[in-house]
């Protein structure tokens, strides 16, 4: 009976007053269905953040060659990736900050400021006049959005935890959508002036501006998310608390609940947190450069290897990739995942990849119907692999972690990956320009080199997510 008594305290949970981590707690216990709303929040936030990352790659080759600052053809892609990469460099420098920020005064201010700094300078971005111009918005725009790293946090918070796969996947499948349809919008409304003289004219602001309406577009899309997510009529409570946690009332909590309890671990010595996040970088390099690499492959001219593309045909490619994203990750990810695990599930889709990247020389050689059919199909493929690891690593990363050091957790990973994005552009870029300068060469020619170069950076990523170098937390 002794024994009993003792035991009972330790199975039953104590709430106390003003915690928003007991609220939660509360609300998850009480909850039994999908949280459909928070999804849909998450999924709109997350698409906000996204939708600028990559919607300047259709166009980046021509907005670069109306710069003027690239002396020959070849060149356009090193100048190109140092646009693509200052985003991820800005906010490379702050979102350790966020996070922290995110950790001590709530959720909300850091999505909210998030949100703001997409609506004005991608605004300023399409109204650039120079290269100077253009890095300075990106980077700006790079250095003030820091709502990704909270917002992963708040998708493992606030489900269950039979539905936190769908959480994460969730932010994963947003991001991976949003760096589709970015692309897709700016492929489609870049240069309305050319595509649709009867609509804008050659003298309007969009025919001096070329590129001025997709991130107009982008722009009030965020303007609508920031008037949705602030004025909503029917305030939710529980979804503020979360939003509203900070570090000092959960630390307050976690006192209360288990005094005399071992100070929590460093972040930096957690390994399979530690682990999960290079590996996660790894992998991010290689998107990033990938997505840029696509663009500008698909739309360079065709005695270089290209595809000889309009910024509208890679608009239809990203488009179709979406849509088929889209389906894989909300029907089929979650119970891939509950099968076969986050780890397995991210080594099969890194290997899937290296020969669908290796065949992508050769489907510059085809035409017509053969070319868009093939194209259409490895890009669904490429981009349903690649988000498939990263929402298993997303996975791996929260799990690694306990709530009140979510925030910090994630401001982590987003400082180094986005540093590993950074590079991604410029390297790709340089590596792109490179490559369409040695077209004859005896050793993997041309774009052949690009996609190698790719692959083992792949290949590295996959011999990373074995043990002992990948380490999943035990409870």
């Amino acid at each position: 009976m002794a024994v009993e008594e003792q035991k009972e305290p330790l199975l039953e949970k104590h709430y106390y007053e003003n915690c928003p981590g007991c609220k939660v707690e509360k609300l998850k216990e009480s909850r039994k269905g999908l949280p459909i709303r928070e999804l849909v929040s998450i999924w709109i936030v997350v698409l906000c953040t996204t939708l600028p990352i990559s919607s300047l790659f259709p166009f980046l080759y021509f907005m670069v060659r109306d710069f003027h600052i690239a002396k020959r053809e070849e060149d356009i892609g090193y100048y190109a990736g140092y646009i693509g990469s200052s985003f991820m460099f800005g906010r490379a420098l702050t979102s350790v900050f966020w996070g922290i920020v995110a950790d001590r005064y709530g959720r909300k201010p850091v999505i909210i400021i998030g949100i703001i700094a997409v609506v004005i300078f991608n605004t300023l971005f399409g109204l650039s006049v120079n290269f100077w111009m253009a890095i300075a918005m990106r980077f700006l725009l790079g250095s003030l959005n820091g709502l990704l790293g909270p917002i992963k946090a708040y998708a493992t918070e606030i489900f269950r935890e039979e539905y936190q796969a769908l959480g994460v996947t969730a932010v994963s499948t947003a991001w991976g959508i949003g760096l589709i349809v970015g692309p897709a919008v700016g492929g489609y409304l870049a240069q309305p002036a050319e595509k649709f003289p009867s609509i804008f004219s050659k003298e309007s602001v969009f025919g001096r501006f070329p590129y001025f309406l997709p991130c107009l577009a982008i722009s009030l899309f965020a303007l609508e998310t920031l008037h949705m997510h602030h004025g909503s009529s029917e305030p939710d409570e529980s979804r503020e608390d979360v939003e509203n946690a900070s570090l000092e009332s959960s630390t307050k909590y976690k006192t209360q609940k288990v005094e005399g309890k071992a100070p929590k671990k460093s972040l930096i010595q957690n390994w399979p947190l530690m682990s999960s996040i290079i590996v996660y970088c790894i992998f991010s390099l290689h998107d990033m450069a990938y997505t840029e690499i696509f663009s500008l492959w698909a739309v360079s001219p065709r005695r270089y290897g290209g595809l000889s593309y309009t910024t509208e045909d890679v608009g239809t490619v990203l488009a179709i990739s979406g849509a088929g994203l889209l389906i894989f990750q909300t029907f089929l990810y979650p119970y891939v995942d509950r099968l076969l695990g986050p780890v397995v599930v991210a080594r099969i889709s890194g290997v899937l990849s290296i020969p669908l990247l290796s065949s992508y020389p050769f489907i510059a050689v085809l035409t017509g119907l053969g070319l868009s059919t093939v194209l259409n199909c490895a890009s669904v493929a490429k981009i349903v692999l690649s988000t498939s690891i990263i929402t298993s690593l997303f996975l791996l990363q929260n799990k690694a972690v306990d709530q009140n050091q979510r925030g910090a957790a994630n401001g982590i990973a987003m400082t180094a990956m986005s540093l590993f994005k950074a590079a991604g552009p410029a390297g790709g870029g340089a590596i792109f320009s490179w490559a369409q300068k040695r077209q004859d060469a005896a050793f993997l020619p041309g774009d052949q080199m690009v996609f190698f170069i790719l692959n083992v950076v792949e290949a590295i990523g996959v011999l990373m997510t074995f043990k002992p170098f990948l380490v999943e937390r035990r409870d």
